[in-house]
């Protein structure tokens, strides 16, 4: 008996390897599913970009499948694609409305679901913004800095894009009414690119014989509005907001002295967060259930700390 026992402790040694449960626990992989809309949008092509370079980087212990798609009914097919792959976590930037029920019925089946910058109305979901409400709150301080307290604003507003706008616009207003409530404020409907930005900017200022500052919502719909302004040859808009990241729009700044160019930084690299949020909560790590990343305040005073050339946006 002894020696039995002696030859089992042996072999007990020997494989002791075979029985390192922390190894085999290192080396799991989790299966994470991004899902962000096709490319209509620099911004949005860089949260593309971002979410799958944050999981490349993260190869040693995620993998993962990207989809991106041009409506809600396709992204719903691609949630259920995602489903019957075995995703344990899904990154969603649901831009379209009607994606409540879909994310829903991940949720039920227990996959952790982290919801990308637009706000939807689903228990259980984690969440990861940029402060919308906050970045139009900067937007209306900038705005009554530069021209002070009166004046005639426009305000681009966009409200295909749901919540994003919604909160923009609003913390704008609220600001404006305890700062400058004796601003004149015209809103018009536009969309966060450059060609809307243009074409919209174009016909408000044949509607609007003076305009002293343009609260934009996106660095892309500002660029078509400058471009508006500029070939419009008018020299009364002394500011105009933006907000997203743009690099072109940054470069923009100190070439228009005439104009204060500014962006409320709202980085697509959030995305990382998200992807690192469903990490977090599938390794059994603490995760807050929301997690709003502050705005920062881009002109041609610091747009240089701002640059970077490796940016797809």
């Amino acid at each position: 008996m002894k020696k039995i026992g002696a030859v089992f402790l042996a072999l007990m040694i020997v494989s002791g390897s075979l029985f390192a449960a922390p190894k085999a626990a290192s080396g799991k992989k989790y299966k994470i599913g991004i899902l962000a809309p096709a490319v209509t949008h620099g911004w949005v092509a860089a949260v593309a970009y971002e979410a799958e370079a944050r999981c490349k980087a993260l190869s040693d212990k995620v993998v993962y499948k990207l989809y991106t798609s041009t409506n809600g009914e396709e992204m719903t097919t691609q949630l259920d694609d995602l489903l019957l792959w075995g995703a344990q976590a899904i990154v969603a930037f649901p831009q379209w409305t009607g994606m409540e029920v879909p994310i829903k019925r991940a949720v039920a089946k227990g996959v952790v679901v982290v919801n990308f910058d637009i706000v939807i109305n689903v228990d259980g979901v984690y969440r990861v913004t940029g402060d919308n409400e906050g970045m139009g709150a900067e937007g209306a301080k900038y705005i009554v800095s530069k021209i002070g307290k009166t004046g005639n604003v426009v305000i681009l507003d966009v409200p295909t894009s749901g919540s994003v706008a919604q909160l923009r616009k609003k913390g704008f207003l609220d600001t404006v009414a305890k700062i400058a409530p004796n601003l004149s404020i015209q809103t018009y409907a536009t969309q966060f690119t450059r060609e809307a930005g243009l074409k919209d900017m174009t016909d408000i200022l044949t509607k609007n014989k003076k305009i002293d500052a343009v609260f934009s919502m996106d660095d892309e719909t500002s660029i078509g509005a400058i471009q508006a302004i500029r070939e419009a040859k008018r020299t009364d808009v002394k500011v105009i907001t933006g907000g997203g990241g743009c690099q072109e729009y940054f470069n923009m700044m100190p070439k228009n002295t005439d104009i204060w160019i500014e962006s409320a930084l709202y980085s697509p690299a959030m995305v990382r967060d998200a992807v690192d949020v469903a990490l977090a909560v599938l390794s059994g790590s603490s995760a807050a259930k929301e997690k709003i990343i502050p705005t920062s305040i881009v002109d041609r005073t610091n747009y240089k700390k701002f640059l970077d050339a490796g940016s797809p946006y």
